[in-house]
This record gives structure tokens, sequence and C-alpha cells, in this order.
């Protein structure tokens, strides 16, 4: 995986393999649509259940896309980082693993 990390303004960036982006955005492209449906049976007073059960299905969605993630930054940029003696990296999973368990 082809990894670079630049700074500037204080953020961070990661150059992603192509087929890794292709993956990712697939899957954004996914939950958009599945948040537009969520939103047009709202518009069109679907059943409250038909639509928390939309809504559970674009949650699971929007999970999976954040486990892909997760294990790509600990597999690249995590790992980079230890290797390269910036231990900071493991507060900064610590903390986004917190946010994501909330």
């Amino acid at each position: 995986m082809n990894i670079k990390e630049e700074n500037c303004c204080m953020c961070k960036h990661t150059k992603r393999a192509e087929e890794e982006k292709k993956e990712l955005i697939h899957r954004l492209n996914r939950i958009e649509g599945q948040i537009r449906g969520i939103k047009g049976m709202v518009e069109k007073d679907a059943y409250c259940n038909d639509i928390l059960i939309q809504s559970a299905a674009a949650a699971a969605a929007l999970n999976a896309f954040n486990r892909q993630l997760i294990s790509s930054h600990i597999k690249t940029c995590v790992v980079r980082d230890i290797k390269n003696g910036d231990m900071a990296v493991v507060d900064e999973l610590v903390a986004t693993l917190n946010r994501l368990m909330r």
C-alpha cells in the first residue's frame, strides 16, 4: 500500500492506493443513496418502523465503512508512525476508538 503523509497547516494527509480509495468512495456512495432514500421516505410520510429499519441499515453500512478505514489506518499509518518512534499515534488511535464506540 502506498501511504504518504504530508503536514500542511497542522493537518495530516494519507495518500491511499487507488483501489482502496475506489472501495471507500463506493461504500460512501451507497450510504449517500441510502440516506437520500430515507429522506424520501420521510417526505412521503412512510411508516415510522419502515424508516427506522432503513436508518439502521444505513448506520450498519457506515459502521462497515468505519471498520474498513480503521483497519487500513492501523495497518498503515499507525504501524508506520510506531516504527518511526511516534508513540503519540497510539493515544490518537485510542481517542478515535473511544469516539467510534460511543
